[in-house]
């Protein structure tokens, strides 16, 4: 007798997305967009991560200067054109971002945009915590924003999208209310922990990220104006033909799309989705997250 398959993963419960209750978006539309903007700071000769040219090597210093250059060039370009097109952001910034170039961060709270958890510092690794060292760091980041920003973050993404085992339940312990590091649904899932269920907002991490794209895919600038596009056509259509109420997130860092040349290919991008506007809702991963806690119980089923 064959033995039975056995999976000890229980986060989340098996659901296929036709059979589920349908809702709308607070516009009435069946698409959510939203844009998460990276803000990250490096600490120099640690490893930054990777950049198009040989491995690197200690002291780091050109993926640091790489990444640097996001946050004294590359940002301005990007706000530019979320300004011209009226499309709000996630800024998913590392609190070391208040201490080495904190006046990146301030049209951003002007516009009003969501600012989204992301670590002290994009240096360290959930993955590499103990228990204790790791709620620590969740609680002092969500004390900083409390000081910078008047009210703490209501979501979370790890750096370098890293978990420990325990990570949901300390995120829930230390005040935030959802997750964005796990990708496997088009629509916000419950997540269970041990403390309770966590929301989880779906995030681009291995598809519509520009840096697993460029670096890792090898895809070329249009390639991922490409994908970005025919995703979103392909979502709107799936919405309004089926009624599925479903969330297309786009992940960029200012390294990356501040570049001169794939600014214009970031511009291509909003253009096509502004085009849109009537039929999609431009929002933020905690406004969607409100949106699906609010609904009637049950309509988005927890494990």
């Amino acid at each position: 007798m064959m033995k039975k398959f056995d999976n000890k993963f229980n986060r989340y419960p098996f659901s296929q997305l036709p059979k589920r209750p349908v809702y709308n978006w607070p516009n009435g539309s069946k698409l959510a967009v939203y844009f998460a903007l990276n803000v990250e700071a490096f600490e120099f000769g640690r490893n930054p991560g990777p950049d198009f040219t040989s491995l690197p090597a200690a002291p780091f210093h050109r993926g640091y200067a790489y990444r640097d250059y996001g946050n004294r060039v590359g940002i301005w370009r990007i706000l530019e054109l979320f300004d011209r097109y009226q499309i709000p952001l996630a800024i998913l910034t590392n609190t070391s971002v208040y201490d080495v170039c904190p006046e990146v961060l301030e049209p951003f709270r002007a516009r009003g945009d969501e600012f989204v958890g992301h670590g002290r510092t994009n240096s360290e690794r959930q993955i590499d915590m103990d228990e204790a060292t790791e709620r620590a760091m969740l609680q002092e980041v969500r004390e900083r924003f409390i000081q910078e920003e008047g009210k703490p973050p209501k979501g979370w993404l790890g750096p370098f999208i890293s978990q420990s085992a325990k990570t949901p339940e300390l995120l829930l312990e230390t005040g935030y209310t959802y997750q964005m590091d796990w990708f496997f649904d088009e629509q916000p899932q419950w997540f269970r922990t041990d403390r309770g269920p966590i929301l989880s907002v779906p995030y681009p991490s291995m598809e519509l990220n520009d840096i697993p794209a460029f670096i890792n895919r090898g895809a070329s600038d249009q390639e991922f104006t490409t994908m970005v596009t025919d995703g979103f056509d392909q979502q709107l259509a799936d919405g309004e033909r089926h009624g599925w109420p479903l969330v297309c997130g786009i992940s960029l860092h200012t390294f990356m799309m501040g570049q001169p040349h794939r600014a214009q290919q970031l511009k291509r991008i909003l253009e096509h989705m502004a085009a849109q506007r009537s039929r999609i809702w431009f929002t933020t991963p905690g406004e969607i997250a409100d949106h699906v806690m609010a609904l009637p119980e049950g309509t988005v089923a927890k494990p």
